[in-house]
C-alpha cells in the first residue's frame, strides 16, 4: 500500500504565534511542558491517503482509527485562515453521505494536495 500523502499535523506552521509564545515561556520553564504536550499531540495524529483509502489515526496510548474508501467520499472541504494559507497548512474535512464530517484533520501541511489526490482517484 503506497502512500500518496502521509503526514502529521505541524506545529510552527499551523500556529506560529503560539509556538513563539511557548518558546518565550521556556525561559520560565512552563514552555517546555507546553511544547512537549503539543509535540506529542501532533505526533499522535496521522493522515494517510493511498490510491484507494484514506486513513486517519488519532491517539497516543489508545488509538482511534477512521478509514474511508476514496470512492465513498462525496465532499472534501479545506479550511484555511489567512495565516494558514501563508504557511501552507489547513483543516481537511471529509464527508461521505451524512451532514457531519467523517474525518476532520486539523493543522495538516499542504491540504489542497490531499483534495487533489482524492479527486484524482475518485
Amino acid at each position: 500500500m503506497e502512500a500518496l500523502y502521509d503526514e502529521h499535523p505541524v506545529m510552527f506552521k499551523n500556529n506560529p504565534l503560539g509556538f513563539i509564545l511557548a518558546l518565550i515561556l521556556c525561559l520560565v520553564g512552563i514552555g517546555i511542558i507546553i511544547l512537549l504536550v503539543w509535540h506529542l499531540n501532533n505526533k499522535s495524529s496521522r493522515l494517510m491517503v493511498t490510491k484507494s483509502d484514506v486513513l486517519y489515526e488519532k491517539g497516543l496510548l489508545s488509538k482511534e482509527r477512521s478509514e474511508l474508501n476514496i470512492t465513498s467520499i462525496r465532499t472534501v472541504k479545506v479550511k484555511q485562515s489567512f495565516w494558514n494559507r501563508i504557511f501552507g497548512t489547513g483543516t481537511i474535512e471529509l464527508y461521505t453521505a451524512g451532514d457531519s464530517a467523517e474525518i476532520i484533520a486539523v493543522g495538516m501541511p499542504d491540504p489542497n494536495r490531499v483534495r487533489d489526490i482524492i479527486k484524482a482517484n475518485d
